[in-house]
C-alpha cells in the first residue's frame, strides 16, 4: 500500500504543521490504513501509479461493485484523499452543487475522512494551450460554475475582512501603499457588495482545468468560497507567469488576460482588479514567511509586479 503514496509528496507533506486538524507528519501515518480501508469499502481496484497535489495523493482506481456504470463502461475513476485543511474541508460540498456542469464529477464522498471519489479526466491541462485560448476558457468555466452556494461553504466576506486587519497590521514585505491599498480595498469591496454572489472555485488556474472525455474542459480542485465572482480571476494572472514578458509587456500582458476573461465571464473589471491586488498582497505575506527561499522572493516580486498592473 505504501507505493500507492508517491515518495516526494510523503517528504513534503510530512513537513506541514496542524492547520486544525492532523499535522503532515500524523496524517502521513494514518495514510496507508486510509487508503486499504476505502478501496475496500467503496470496492475499488487501482489501475497505476498515484499522482499528488500539493496536498492530495490522487489513486487511479476501478470500480468493481455498485456503482460502476455512474462512470462509464470501463468503470475507471480516481480516488482523491486529501491532508486534512480548512480549504478541503467543503470541497465535497462544491463539486456536489455543480454535480459535472464545468467541474470533475463526484461520484462518492467521505468528507469526515476527505476522500472523494471522482470521474476519471485527462491529465491535459491549460498550461499548453495558447494563453488567449486558455484564458477564453477560464472565463466560460467562471460562467458555466456559477451556482447559489451552500450555506457552510466559507464566506468571502470573513476572508476580506480578515485580510484587511492582517494586511494593516503586517510589516512591509511589499511597499506600504500596497498594502494599505489592499487593505481598503477589502473594506470597500465587502461594503460595496456586487450584483451576484455565488459558489466560487478561487483557485480557477491553467493547471486546474483538465480535459475530458464528456466535454472539452473541466475544473478540478476547488478551495470553495461564496460571494464575488469576480474574485475568481487573480489566479490566471499569477499562474504561467513565465509568459508575461518583461518591462512594458507584463502590464500588457497581464490586462489582456484580465480583459478576456472578464469579458467571457460578464464580470466587472474594475472589481476583479481590486481582488487582485488584494489576493497579490496576501499572496507577498505569505510567501514573506520564507525570506530564505529565493523562490518565496521571486514570488514576493512577482505579486509587486501584479500590483503594478492592475494600478497603471
Amino acid at each position: 500500500m505504501i507505493d500507492l503514496i508517491p515518495l516526494h509528496f510523503a517528504h513534503r507533506i510530512a513537513g506541514v504543521a496542524a492547520d486544525g486538524y492532523l499535522s503532515g507528519e500524523d496524517w502521513l501515518q494514518e495514510l496507508p490504513g486510509l487508503l486499504r480501508d476505502l478501496l475496500a469499502e467503496w470496492e475499488l481496484e487501482p489501475t497505476g501509479r498515484s499522482l499528488s497535489g500539493s496536498c492530495s495523493v490522487v489513486v487511479p482506481v476501478r470500480l468493481l461493485g455498485a456503482g460502476r456504470g455512474s462512470v462509464g463502461v470501463a468503470g475507471e475513476a480516481v480516488l482523491k484523499v486529501s491532508w486534512p485543511h480548512p480549504e478541503a474541508a467543503t470541497e465535497a460540498l462544491a463539486l456536489q452543487t455543480w454535480n459535472g456542469h464545468g467541474a470533475v464529477r463526484l461520484v462518492r464522498a467521505d468528507p469526515s475522512r476527505f476522500a472523494l471519489l471522482l470521474e476519471r479526466v485527462d491529465v491535459r491541462d491549460l498550461v499548453q494551450v495558447e494563453i488567449d485560448e486558455a484564458c477564453t476558457v477560464i472565463g466560460q468555466l467562471i460562467t458555466t460554475l456559477r451556482r447559489p452556494a451552500h450555506p457552510r461553504i466559507p464566506r468571502l466576506d470573513d476572508y476580506a475582512s480578515r485580510q484587511a486587519d492582517e494586511l494593516r497590521a503586517a510589516p512591509p514585505v511589499i511597499p506600504r501603499r500596497y498594502l494599505d491599498q489592499a487593505a481598503a480595498l477589502a473594506r470597500e469591496l465587502v461594503v460595496r457588495p456586487p450584483a451576484e454572489e455565488r459558489l466560487l472555485h478561487t483557485d480557477l488556474h491553467f493547471a486546474n482545468v483538465l480535459a475530458a472525455r464528456r466535454t472539452p474542459w473541466l475544473a478540478i480542485d476547488p478551495k470553495p468560497m461564496a460571494g464575488d465572482p469576480a474574485f475568481e480571476v487573480a489566479p490566471a494572472l499569477w499562474n504561467r507567469a513565465g509568459e508575461l514578458g518583461t518591462g512594458s509587456q507584463v502590464r500588457w500582458s497581464l490586462r489582456r488576460r484580465l480583459e478576456i476573461i472578464c469579458e467571457r465571464a460578464g464580470i466587472d473589471e474594475g472589481r476583479a482588479r481590486a481582488w487582485t491586488i488584494v489576493r497579490e498582497a496576501d499572496n507577498a505575506l505569505e510567501a514573506a514567511g520564507d525570506p530564505g527561499d529565493p523562490a518565496a522572493r521571486d514570488r514576493v516580486s512577482l505579486a509587486v509586479m501584479i500590483i503594478k498592473a492592475m494600478n497603471d
